[in-house]
């Protein structure tokens, strides 16, 4: 095994869902790099239907959490605290929208470890985007289009030790 092979599998088997983070602003290099590796991830027929948003701006960043947490029936913040989402959309015209934004979900969260940066898939961005609420902050940045809310890759500093891979179950992989 090369030593990129090794980097590469152990970045994957080593990542790990943060759910407390450090108010710390990532740099914006580091951001876009992470956006950067969203934007590779395959799509079907290399459509490249699903787009990222990136909020940094604390009050939008709050006004979301807030919708997520509308939508959970709490008044928490499902954010964890994160400075930074990156949220995946993606036109529902392709028919591999949800799997296409998915696997850059899979991507952003991957590179952010990669990075030294904690990550965490929020769900609830389909119900967020589909609200009144929801499709006027996306008109108000300028997007327009049949979008999806795939979900919220947020990111930031973990605050204190990133929890361990739990064992692996048995009986998930067949070789035939």
């Amino acid at each position: 095994m090369t030593l990129k092979e090794k980097e590469i599998l152990d970045c994957i088997e080593s990542r790990r869902s943060v759910r407390r983070y450090k108010p710390d602003a990532i740099p914006q290099e580091t951001l876009e790099k992470i956006v950067e590796a969203g934007l590779y991830a395959p799509t079907g027929m290399n459509r490249q239907s699903p787009i990222i948003v990136a909020v940094t701006d604390r009050d939008l960043r709050d006004r979301l959490s807030r919708m997520n947490a509308s939508v959970m029936g709490t008044d928490g913040d499902p954010f964890y605290g994160a400075p930074a989402v990156l949220i995946v959309l993606a036109d529902k015209n392709c028919g591999t929208y949800l799997y296409d934004g998915s696997l850059v979900m899979g991507n952003l969260m991957l590179a952010a470890h990669a990075l030294g940066v904690g990550s965490c898939w929020i769900h609830r961005a389909k119900e967020e985007f589909e609200s009144e609420e929801g499709k006027k902050i996306l008109k108000s940045l300028g997007i327009e289009g049949d979008y999806e809310g795939i979900g919220h890759c947020i990111l930031g500093y973990s605050e204190g030790e990133e929890p361990e891979a739990p064992p692996r179950k048995e009986n998930r992989a067949y070789y035939i």
